[in-house]
């Protein structure tokens, strides 16, 4: 693949995630200033959203932090909430034939939600390029980055975002992904057995594993659809 060719697929991947990217940097604000409230520094926040990369995991790890920090309750929330990075593995995995060993371990470290939907949505019309994935994941690791250091400067003058309706744009967000993957009505069913099963197991346990439970169901509502009717050629 030429130079040109990489240079493109990365442009397009960067120019794909920034609208994105640019909408979670508000939350990216918010988690560096809590996380001077909790204690941290803007090394310390900086170097979780470089290693972790997380913004759900983080955003709990912060809610619980405190002095010593109790690392095995920490270790187990972020493995609880980050569970759903099985699933998605699962999906890209076929997609990533072009890839070569090396690249495919910067996969696992920089997937996201964000990132997999873009590369999806990719991989439903194009192949998916190393490229074009890396172009999503440097758009959204760079800005994320930059705005939790940034929001630990502001400290306590940015408010909740529930105060200002500002929680409601992630949801909104992850429902514009998922309509992009609405082909058919094959969609229909899938998308309702995952809600439908992430808010009971909410509503009767709590925590965060009605994030693995929406994802399996949704998986099981796929596998007992009937078989998709080839078109004629």
């Amino acid at each position: 693949m030429s130079f040109s060719t990489v240079a493109r697929d990365v442009r397009l991947g960067f120019v794909g995630m920034l609208p994105i990217a640019l909408a979670a940097a508000p939350f990216g604000l918010l988690l560096g200033s809590e996380a001077v409230r909790q204690g941290l520094t803007p090394a310390e926040i900086g170097l979780m959203s470089m290693i972790v990369f997380a913004g759900s995991a983080q955003f709990l790890t912060v809610s619980i932090w405190t002095h010593p920090a109790p690392w095995a309750a920490l270790a187990l929330a972020a493995f609880l909430i980050n569970l759903r990075h099985v699933l998605m593995s699962a999906s890209l995995s076929p997609k990533l034939k072009s890839f070569r060993p090396s690249q495919k371990a910067f996969v696992a470290f920089l997937l996201a939600d964000e990132i997999w939907a873009l590369s999806e949505q990719r991989a439903a019309q194009h192949p998916l390029t190393p490229g074009f994935y890396f172009g999503t994941a440097l758009g959204l690791y760079v800005i994320w980055l930059a705005a939790t250091v940034a929001g630990t400067a502001l400290g306590g003058i940015l408010p909740a975002p529930e105060t200002i309706g500002f929680d409601f744009v992630f949801a909104a967000l992850f429902i514009s992904l998922i309509t992009g993957f609405a082909k058919s009505w094959r969609t229909i069913p899938v998308i309702l057995a995952s809600i439908a099963a992430s808010l009971l197991f909410k509503s009767l346990y709590g925590g965060t594993g009605f994030i693995l439970a929406g994802g399996l169901a949704g998986m099981a509502a796929a596998a007992l659809l009937p078989p998709e009717k080839k078109k004629p050629s």
